[in-house]
């Protein structure tokens, strides 16, 4: 009951990456880079452990950029040809690379990583990729001319690298689609079928997350435009209830979101954020268990796996993982609370 996971993205070790700073610039180049990557990755596994994560992950030590990360391995894209393009609704600007051709991948993306993480845990291992309708809010166009037959193409590669994991030996495939809450209507018309087309096939658990971002400066300014109650959720709520991901994850630790809309995802599993990661304030465990309780009145208790809010990369080292060290106490400690 109540097993514990984390979204995706953990701080990398300061040998690796400038810290406590998203998209951080790496400290090592060539051969050693890639060895300090694999490193860091086993680290991130151990320190997971440590803390009592169930399900562990990467933490995205080889990736300075959930989207980008993926894009780097992307044939068709130009990464010398950057625009300024307004992200999720123009809540803010961002230099991004261009699709001036057909998309291929020009190989495996996740191999080195994915690989170095199941050779080196026996528990479950996720895997997160950014989904379809993020990435294409996320870059610019100049060769498809169609945002939806764009993000169909992504869905495509997302496919081809997912089944590779599934293949390294990954439980769990996650796809990230914070992109889902700026555009609701775009959801239900053709995000969940590009997320479909980008789980095809597998037979490992999936996984959508979808949040209010990071916890940096400009979504902490909108979600403060957003009032006393975050409902965009209750329109694409149902549209995913019915889609054919397994789990949703969403934040819930020091969220305006409803606790009551869970209940509209009663199909699911349900990832439910119990670590805030837009403050440095470690929660305590009796903390956690009260956000797992809570949720408990909405989605079935063995419906229920506890998680962080969103991503941790920007966060420093020593916070973060004092949060997951709460995460797996507060976890147990719900598990104790209800027998």
């Amino acid at each position: 009951m109540f097993p514990t996971t984390i979204t995706g993205s953990l701080p990398k070790p300061a040998w690796l990456a400038e810290p406590n700073r998203l998209w951080a610039p790496w400290r090592l180049a060539g051969a050693e880079l890639e060895t300090a990557k694999r490193d860091a990755t086993i680290l991130a596994l151990k320190l997971q452990e440590d803390c009592g994560i169930d399900i562990v992950s990467d933490g995205e030590q080889s990736r300075q950029h959930f989207v980008h990360g993926f894009l780097e391995n992307v044939a068709g894209v130009d990464t010398a040809r950057k625009v300024e393009m307004g992200i999720r609704a123009d809540r803010y600007k961002a230099m991004v690379p261009t699709v001036t051709g057909a998309l291929r991948l020009k190989g495996r993306v996740h191999a080195l990583e994915a690989r170095a993480a199941r050779a080196h845990t026996k528990r479950k291992l996720k895997f997160t990729l950014p989904g379809p309708m993020t990435i294409a809010d996320t870059i610019a166009d100049a060769y498809y001319g169609d945002r939806v037959k764009m993000a169909m193409a992504f869905a495509d590669l997302l496919n081809q690298e997912a089944r590779a994991l599934e293949a390294d030996g990954v439980d769990v495939i996650q796809l990230d689609e914070p992109a889902f809450n700026v555009y609701p209507a775009e959801v239900e018309d053709w995000g969940i079928a590009a997320l479909h087309r980008a789980i095809e096939g597998l037979r490992c658990t999936t996984a959508v997350h979808i949040c209010y971002g990071y916890g940096i400066k400009a979504n902490i300014d909108w979600k403060a435009t957003l009032g006393g109650e975050w409902r965009q959720y209750e329109a694409i709520f149902p549209a995913l209830n019915e889609s054919q991901i397994d789990q949703v994850s969403i934040e819930c630790r020091n969220s305006r979101v409803p606790m009551h809309l869970l209940g509209l995802l009663d199909r699911k599993d349900v990832l439910i954020g119990v670590i805030d990661v837009a403050n440095d304030v470690v929660e305590t465990p009796q903390e956690v268990a009260a956000v797992i309780a809570e949720a408990t009145k909405y989605v079935a208790k063995e419906k229920i796996i506890a998680c962080t809010n969103c991503g941790m990369a920007p966060m420093s080292w020593d916070t973060a993982f004092a949060k997951l060290a709460a995460l797996g106490r507060g976890a147990a400690l719900a598990r104790q609370n209800f027998g």
